[in-house]
């Protein structure tokens, strides 16, 4: 009863709904929704139109990971303009005609979606261009159809400037399907993954030049020649340590099973040849030795030039690694395959990722037999590399280490090399309740630096030429005192002058707006190394546990913009004696410069209009800058940045001259900014010579290279850790991390 009664409560069932034909526009965004998954997918299938158009040259710019824009140019045929109108619409193709065309199908497109997909979920604008044309045709896209550019202008092609090929370029993606926005990886995962798509495509096209980078940035995150080969693709892309472990092979349906490698394979068995009905097919694998481990595997795999993927042929090549790998480690492995186009079906999978071929298990396992032959017969000669640390130390006999090993607590020694550690264990015999338990400070975590070790240019006899009265001796004839030795300035207090003018409180608050928290750290607690790369003013610097190379050449120049800054309106001087003529000096930079002759200039009208502007502004140089200019045109004085540190006066007349153009003397804010930007470019240390000073060098030369690494280790970088407040533009350009202990200890116990 009480069930029945449940039952008439209930409402009855639903009656079947009514089918429906769904609206145009809703299958399309549908179907785009099958095929462009995220940005790199679109850009797979763009490039791929770009190769099937010829282009030699393809360049990807990208913004905030390809949702905001992505733009791909090349120089291919281009796309005629009578095309354009239907250049959006679904399954329109250049490709095939017939379906029977599939067959026989070479090229990478053939249904004609990409472009109609693209449209549906992003702004698309095309711009393109045939050998043909005399302009470039301009057409805009949204759902599959012409859009007016402009409003108010009809949806027609424009014509436009731009050169032979096309650019595509797709902004806002996913505008209008707000769950598949969301549903995405931030902007640097998504241009990951369009770095690693571009890269999988230049390394299987080396004849065609790839590039890739993000808007607003001067250097690209990939970038390959067009005459290469695959193999140095490889090495510019993966690296030098990928590149050197890498084997290649080659198979084809006529050879036997020792098939044609790079290396001759001894003592390989002959198997059973492929049945007569296999279609023909070539393969060519690069693929690393037992000597590289990665801890995930890499596969780039083309099937007639397209990418795809294939869990079957993965694991037969993982299997083929079974024994000469570690558990846990994997390969690289590159395999392009060529089948008779009659035995591949490529329409598997909305966006052509999967494809199926004819007697794929024969093809697969004769591919992976190939490559385990190679494998083998590499892996019997193994090579290792490995460093001999001398310590100095002296092994301890086996009854003193075992009566080591049966101590509760034992404190740990100073390194042999007199490096001291940064923790102690408890004492034995200690009681427990008066030693309370430290954490152990392992040996990757030990700050690897002391100031009594000598750094690369304490070898060397390196002194201030104030330090020295000669050449070889001192004035009493004994020899000259030993780097140890040499005393080292104390860096006087520079304080901040006070000035009420805006336009220097303004510049002073943007520089430390800019400021750059970690790097400051990392400037204002170093430990000098030593110049490694004169010519290019590269030094090494320590800091905790690791080891930078800076361009001290770019760090001194915003040293010493801030320390102009600092004392606006109150430097110190350095006088010149005999003071030099102005004129002169403006005149010899004039003359060396190779500007003035080549855009049609005359040099003393040049030299003229520049003397005039600093004869003019001479009080205003004097009352700020203390550069000092006489009536008669001589200069008496010039400012001092920094004390113990003389600028090189050769730059002097380059200085003087470059006041004239590069000042901005309209403006006040931008006439400090600019001057104090050109006095700063005066004290920046010359680029040293790129070869050692020789027993033939004059002892001038030889004193102005020592006197000038004398100021950089021992008034430059002081200067840097006290006063510099460095920018975040100097990173990834001029402050670059080498190596990090705790790193290096993994890779030495991986090893």
């Amino acid at each position: 009863m009480a069930s029945s009664a449940i039952r008439a409560l209930s409402p009855p069932p639903p009656g079947p709904r009514p089918i429906r034909r769904l609206q145009e526009s809703v299958i399309n965004r549908i179907a785009a929704g099958e095929i462009i998954h995220r940005p790199a997918s679109a850009l797979k299938e763009l490039i791929e139109n770009s190769l099937d158009a010829g282009a030699t040259s393809i360049k990807v710019t990208v913004k905030d990971g390809g949702l905001k824009l992505l733009q791909i140019q090349d120089n291919g045929c281009g796309i005629r303009k009578d095309d354009l109108p239907i250049l959006a619409e679904r399954f329109t193709t250049s490709k095939l005609s017939t379906f029977s065309d599939l067959k026989r199908l070479t090229t990478y497109g053939f249904r004609g979606e990409a472009l109609a997909s693209i449209s549906y979920v992003s702004n698309l604008t095309v711009v393109t261009k045939t050998k043909a044309d005399t302009c470039a045709w301009k057409a805009c896209y949204s759902d599959g159809a012409l859009t007016p550019a402009k409003a108010g202008t009809t949806a027609d092609p424009k014509p436009c400037a731009g050169n032979d090929g096309t650019t595509i370029t797709v902004e806002n993606f996913f505008y209008n399907t707000p769950t598949r926005l969301s549903a995405l990886r931030g902007s640097s995962e998504e241009y990951a993954r369009i770095v690693d798509v571009v890269s999988r495509y230049a390394i299987h096209n080396p004849t065609v030049s790839f590039t890739c980078k993000k808007v607003g940035t001067p250097s690209p995150d990939v970038s390959t020649p067009s005459s290469s080969t695959t193999g140095q693709a490889i090495r510019l892309l993966y690296g030098q340590t990928l590149a050197k472990e890498l084997l290649h092979v080659t198979a084809s349906s006529t050879d036997k099973k020792g098939a044609k490698t790079d290396e001759q394979l001894d003592g390989e068995d002959e198997d059973e040849d492929m049945s007569e009905d296999t279609e023909a097919w070539s393969a060519e694998a690069h693929f690393t030795n037992a000597n590289y481990q990665a801890k995930k595997m890499t596969l780039l795999l083309f099937i007639n030039h397209r990418l795809v993927e294939s869990s079957r042929i993965k694991r037969a090549l993982e299997a083929a690694y079974n024994g000469v790998l570690a558990k846990g480690a994997s390969p690289f492995v590159y395999l392009s395959l060529q089948i008779d186009p009659r035995s591949v079906d490529v329409n598997v999978h909305p966006t052509k990722k999967e494809v199926h071929f004819l007697n794929e298990d024969a093809i697969i396992e004769r591919i992976a037999d190939v490559i385990q032959q190679a494998l083998i017969g590499q892996s019997q000669s193994r090579v290792y590399e490995y460093q001999t640390l001398l310590t100095g130390g002296i092994a301890e006999p086996p009854a003193t280490q075992k009566a080591k090993g049966k101590r509760k607590a034992q404190p740990e020694d100073e390194d042999d090399d007199g490096l001291q550690e940064q923790s102690l264990e408890g004492i034995e015999g200690a009681p427990a309740a008066s030693q309370p338990a430290k954490r152990k400070v392992y040996s990757y975590q030990k700050v690897r630096t002391s100031l009594k070790d000598r750094t690369l240019d304490s070898m060397f006899q390196v002194a201030h030429p104030s330090q020295r009265p000669s050449v070889g001796e001192n004035q009493d004839g004994s020899a000259p005192p030993a780097p140890s030795q040499v005393p080292v300035p104390k860096v006087k207090e520079i304080k901040e002058s006070q000035c009420f003018l805006k336009s220097i409180k303004t510049l002073r608050a943007a520089v430390a707006k800019a400021r750059h928290n970690q790097l400051s750290e990392i400037i204002a607690k170093h430990t000098f190394v030593g110049v490694v790369d004169a010519p290019r003013c590269l030094s090494l610097v320590q800091h905790g546990t690791r080891l930078y190379l800076l361009n001290h050449g770019a760090l001194a120049a915003e040293l010493f913009y801030q320390l102009g800054l600092r004392q606006f309106g109150n430097f110190s001087r350095i006088r010149l004696d005999p003071p030099p003529d102005l004129r002169t000096l403006v005149a010899l930079a004039v003359d060396a410069e190779a500007g003035v002759a080549e855009n049609g200039l005359n040099a003393e009208d040049v030299v003229d209009r520049i003397v005039e502007m600093l004869m003019a502004r001479r009080e205003m140089l004097q009352e700020y800058f203390n550069l000092s200019i006489t009536e008669k045109g001589l200069i008496e004085t010039l400012p001092m940045l920094l004390r113990d540190y003389t600028p090189n006066l050769d730059k002097l007349p380059l200085f003087l001259m470059r006041l004239g153009p590069q000042v901005d003397w309209r403006a006040e804010q931008a006439c400090f900014d600019t001057f104090l930007r050109e006095l700063a470019f005066l004290y920046v240390p010359e680029p040293l010579l790129d070869h050692p000073l020789d027993e033939d060098s004059d002892d001038q030369a030889k004193d102005t290279h020592k006197a000038t690494l004398w100021q950089i280790q021992h008034v430059l970088f002081p200067a840097m850790a006290r006063y510099l407040v460095p920018p975040k533009t100097l990173l990834d350009r001029d402050v670059v991390q080498v190596a990090d202990l705790p790193e290096l200890y993994r890779v030495f116990e991986r090893c």
